[in-house]
């Protein structure tokens, strides 16, 4: 008999529910569909898959497609958005990283992204106020027709598959998560919670115009929790680390606060999961210890029912980027960066799984747990 393919990961006990939460992040968004593409080679079936601005791309093409296909999409993908920066030899040092890397999200800012966004013929300055080509730098009609082109909207819709996006309404600043479970989604609302400004114009549906979901949340993980309907595993897939060294240069000093305002939502709503738990086993604890003849006072059942809950293992697969990384590192689009992030998903993956252990624990006991096992 062969023995076991060591990078493959190994199985674990599924509760009820298995979700995948996949955060924006641009160009970095590739180190999603390496996290799924892992994960799916591991038997780990997702049934619930929830996104923002990139992440919702991904997530649609998921639950888009059948089983056997989604990976291969997903490639298509992501080859499309890099087709403009192939990958050719350089030297492997941080210098000529960092400098191809600002090159390429120079060529991106001037030319765009094929079948993502592409330059306004004009700039919006001397477009007529109110118009949508006013509203931005760059048109994404391209990105609806790569959308359409990739995705089954009747599957995704009608599909087992539970597909969750979020935007926020431009005028009312309320943020609205767009549910196949709720209504029938199309590729506008999959680009309403990426259409980031000021780069991309709002998305209209139904009369109103819809930004990207990250200006308010760029987590969805709060969503999926507070509708959750059973004992759930959850992927939480991060583009932006919380923690990194502090900044040396100007440079630095951009990319740190972009992570830090598209991270710091994430570890919010992550603290607050475990708190209202740690507070919801501490009131059930207490209602243990009551008389049987106080079960049923009304007050008494009413706690009760708020303390109910359904157990919760969290793993986050946080992205950390390389050292010749940048502010720039959400709109680097070329080929050879995508394989790396691409590759680090997977290998995410594989080194959780080697201490999948505690997690398969946590599941069997029905606790609730947050892990971070990349570190």
């Amino acid at each position: 008999m062969a023995d076991a393919d060591p990078r493959r990961p190994a199985a674990l006990p599924l509760p009820d529910h298995v979700a995948l939460v996949l955060q924006g992040g641009g160009a970095l968004g590739a180190y999603q569909a390496g996290v799924y593409e892992a994960l799916s080679a591991g038997g780990i079936e997702v049934d619930w898959v929830a996104g923002i601005s990139i992440g919702a791309a991904n997530a649609a093409i998921i639950a888009g497609n059948p089983p056997g296909r989604r990976v291969a999409r997903l490639r298509a993908f992501w080859d499309t958005l890099t087709g403009a920066l192939p990958s050719f030899p350089i030297w492997q040092t941080d210098d000529a990283r960092e400098w191809l890397h600002l090159w390429s999200a120079g060529f991106v800012a001037t030319f765009g992204v094929p079948g993502f966004f592409k330059p306004r013929m004009w700039p919006p300055t001397v477009a007529l106020p109110g118009t949508i080509e006013a509203l931005s730098f760059y048109d994404s009609t391209p990105m609806r027709q790569t959308l359409d082109a990739l995705i089954d909207w009747d599957l995704l819709n009608e599909g087992p598959m539970r597909l969750s996006v979020g935007a926020v309404e431009l005028e009312s600043g309320n943020f609205h998560y767009f549910d196949n479970r709720r209504e029938r989604l199309d590729a506008r609302h999959i680009m309403a919670s990426g259409a980031l400004p000021p780069g991309l114009p709002p998305v209209e549906i139904d009369g109103k115009l819809w930004w990207d979901g990250g200006l308010v949340s760029n987590t969805p993980l709060g969503h999926v929790l507070e509708t959750q309907d059973g004992d759930m595993l959850v992927f939480q897939v991060d583009l932006f680390s919380a923690a990194a060294p502090k900044p040396r240069t100007m440079v630095d000093v951009l990319a740190r606060a972009k992570e830090v305002q598209f991270s710091s939502r994430t570890r919010q709503v992550s603290d607050q999961l475990l708190k209202l738990r740690r507070e919801r086993q501490a009131i059930r604890r207490v209602l243990a210890k009551l008389p049987p003849d106080m079960c049923d006072d009304p007050d008494v059942a009413a706690l009760a029912e708020q303390a109910r809950e359904y157990s919760v293992n969290l793993v986050q697969l946080i992205y950390r980027a390389n050292a010749w990384e940048g502010g720039a590192r959400d709109y680097e689009f070329s080929a050879r960066t995508m394989a790396e992030h691409w590759a680090s998903g997977r290998e995410a993956v594989a080194r959780t799984m080697t201490r999948s252990e505690l997690v398969a624990q946590n599941i069997l006991d029905g606790k609730t747990a947050a892990f971070d096992l990349t570190r």
